[in-house]
């Protein structure tokens, strides 16, 4: 992907693909039900892509048109061989937890990626229920059995390590409590009660009591992705002159970390339009160019915009002052350690950025240098160097842009739309 900058102002409206997370989340709970379930709004992309097909090899029906399925699930099948989860942590890790329970044993594999992030904190606590886990990284095998309510404690603030447990928790002989350091994404909790499931959440626990019967169909829309937004807001609030709406964005308070921190900044973003959509909170967007101000991210705020990191640090190069991130090694353990792969790249656009065991600073505002970046295969790093490219006083490349198809296939068409020039 290359790009041209600095940007004319970017304009115009857009609504947004399905949310990544949601879109797990109700692909396994329809494939957990023997009934007919109906999803609108699918994100069709590589990560999800990786889901249904192992789905489909698991016995799932899916069938459908583009991103509106029709599912039937229930009891899975024993595959004909290993299922590959490509470089989707997120299918992996949920995977686990609805395998968890199945009288049967599989085989998961993914890329060479995919097989360096850890299991580890996901398998333990699953063979404390009751099942059987080769490995505590990729490739790994699972061997379901009859499992048990369980206490776990999570050491660190995880949706996916909570939500693959909530899933192992359907199939216990009782109750499940997990409790967590700091609130994470709450999504698992609200589609559960919506299908009339009994789950009490606190911001420090969650407890889940099984009926010992097949979950419900699944029948939603799913909202737009707030951290696909995230790009276009920030785009929109970094280059002069510009102003963009996105109509349909899930608005969940345990995702919008990222707007909280961008306000505190002094950007000009409007929310209107509030409503839900099978139990979730969406709103219509707009976000104008605005002058920011640094700030200091950490603590609870770092689990509600985690994924947003890559493109918070673009636009800290633009604010004035010194901006902080502490408490986010997670960061580590991501599609790449975001972290250092971010320091780099950003070095090569003339970027100065100290990095940190668990976050960075940067000083701003800095003018960024057209560069050649590469995205080390990370969706969230490839489209925020594209961001930063728009800034940038020159044609910037990115490397290994076809990564962004992982989350937001529609990235770079979007931004055409709006003004950008990509070629």
């Amino acid at each position: 992907m290359k790009l041209r900058g600095p940007a004319r102002p970017l304009h115009g409206s857009t609504e947004l693909c399905g949310d990544k997370s949601i879109s797990h989340r109700a692909l396994l709970h329809a494939a957990l039900s023997p009934d007919e379930s109906r999803i609108q709004n699918v994100l069709r992309a590589g990560v999800t892509t990786a889901m249904i097909d192992c789905l489909q090899k698991l016995g799932v029906s899916i069938t459908g048109d583009g991103n509106n399925l029709i599912m039937r699930g229930g009891v899975w099948r024993q595959p004909n061989g290993p299922l590959d989860c490509g470089n989707s942590g997120t299918t992996m890790r949920l995977l686990l937890g609805a395998l968890a329970g199945m009288p049967i044993q599989v085989d998961l594999t993914g890329t060479p990626a995919l097989e360096c992030r850890p299991m580890g904190r996901i398998a333990r606590p699953l063979r404390d229920m009751g099942a059987s886990i080769s490995a505590d990284r990729a490739p790994l095998s699972i061997k379901g059995g009859r499992l048990r309510g369980c206490e776990h404690h999570l050491k660190i603030a995880s949706a996916q390590v909570k939500a693959s447990l909530l899933l192992a928790a359907l199939q216990a002989d009782g109750p499940t409590t997990i409790y967590q350091p700091e609130q994470s994404r709450d999504h698992s909790e609200r589609m559960l009660r919506n299908l009339g499931i009994n789950v009490h959440s606190t911001a420090s626990a969650v407890r889940l009591h099984p009926n010992g019967r097949p979950l419900p169909p699944t029948h939603l829309t799913v909202p737009g992705d707030f951290s696909s937004a995230a790009f276009l807001i920030a785009a929109a609030v970094l280059v002069p002159g510009s102003k963009v709406h996105i109509h349909g964005v899930g608005v969940n308070s345990t995702r919008t970390g990222f707007l909280d921190t961008l306000r505190a900044m002094g950007a000009d973003i409007s929310i209107k339009n509030c409503r839900e959509r099978g139990g979730e909170p969406v709103a219509d967007i707009t976000a104008r160019h605005s002058k920011l101000r640094a700030v200091e991210v950490r603590g609870e705020l770092v689990v509600r915009m985690i994924d947003e990191f890559p493109i918070f640090a673009i636009m800290a190069t633009q604010a004035e002052g010194t901006t902080t991130v502490l408490d986010a090694s997670e960061l580590r353990v991501k599609e790449s350690d975001r972290i250092a792969t971010l320091a780099g790249e950003l070095r090569h656009m003339r970027v100065s950025i100290t990095e940190r065991p668990d976050g960075f600073v940067i000083t701003g505002p800095q003018q960024l240098s057209a560069a050649m970046v590469d995205s080390q295969s990370d969706h969230r790093l490839a489209m925020s160097l594209a961001i930063g490219a728009m800034l940038a006083d020159g044609k910037s490349r990115i490397q290994h842009s076809e990564a962004i198809r992982e989350s937001f296939p529609g990235f770079a068409d979007v931004l055409r739309l709006l003004g950008a020039e990509i070629y």
